[in-house]
């Protein structure tokens, strides 16, 4: 059996840029948020807007864990998902917990609610998405499992710096390669979920930081909080389990 791979984020952390970094390495399997049909389609928790279902794609928790797993007999496997699809039911499941290279990703709430709540002004404070994270990394600590922790923000600021620790810790090799994508085809798989990787399905690699974001987005999450008040409270509730998760992160 080959390693199975999960790097663990919330919604609008840069997860799918880096996914794409793990698909241009082309020595992995890689899946997009396998467990967002279980938990959107299958359980249909909430309507996920921007969304156009795939019905060729395995629905339940059994049948998706089940397709990792068969897809890890015949090479190594990566996907990327959220915690709250999965927990608590994933802690307790034999057949997958005790495969998975378990890592996390994180990124400043400020900056992850404010482009959610573009997207979807309905967002609830599950979907935020970062106390699952914690709940997620503290179960798993809590058991021994060996864990990664990176930042969207170093990514963003050095990609082969942090990408480079991230792969040594997880056990794969350097590939340089991986940092440009430009002429790539964006995968098959985003398209049922276009609306929210317009960006990055366009880009050719992750773009450095403009030195004057962090004022742009408090003064454009400022306005957004005046006419959405609510903002601020998802704000508050779920940045102390990103400091707690932040001061786990690779040095």
């Amino acid at each position: 059996m080959h390693p199975v791979i999960a790097l663990w984020s919330h919604p609008r952390s840069m997860s799918t840029a880096t996914e794409r970094v793990m698909r241009a390495r082309g020595d992995l399997t890689c899946f997009h948020e396998p467990f967002m049909y279980d938990y959107y389609v299958h359980r249909a928790v909430r309507p996920m807007p921007h969304f156009e279902i795939d019905p060729a794609l395995p629905q339940s928790y059994e049948a998706i864990r089940d397709s990792l797993l068969g897809a890890a007999e015949e090479g190594p496997v990566f996907f990327k998902d959220m915690s709250y699809y999965v927990m608590p039911r994933i802690l307790d499941d034999p057949a997958l917990a005790p495969r998975l290279t378990n890592s996390f990703l994180i990124r400043n709430p400020l900056r992850s609610i404010l482009s959610y709540h573009k997207l979807d002004p309905e967002l609830t404070s599950e979907e935020v998405g970062l106390e699952a994270q914690w709940r997620h990394y503290e179960a798993l600590a809590a058991c021994g499992a060996a864990l990664v922790v990176i930042e969207a923000e170093a990514v963003q600021a050095d990609t082969a710096g942090a990408m480079n620790a991230y792969w040594e810790k997880i056990g794969l090799p350097a590939a340089p390669h991986a940092f440009n994508w430009n002429g790539d085809t964006p995968p098959e798989e985003w398209q049922q979920v276009a609306g929210w990787h317009g960006d990055v399905a366009s880009s050719s690699g992750i773009r450095p930081p403009d030195p004057e974001e962090d004022a742009k987005q408090e003064a454009t999450f400022d306005a957004a909080a005046a006419e959405a008040p609510r903002l601020r409270e998802l704000l508050a509730h779920h940045r102390p389990f990103y400091e707690k998760l932040k001061r786990a992160t690779l040095a």
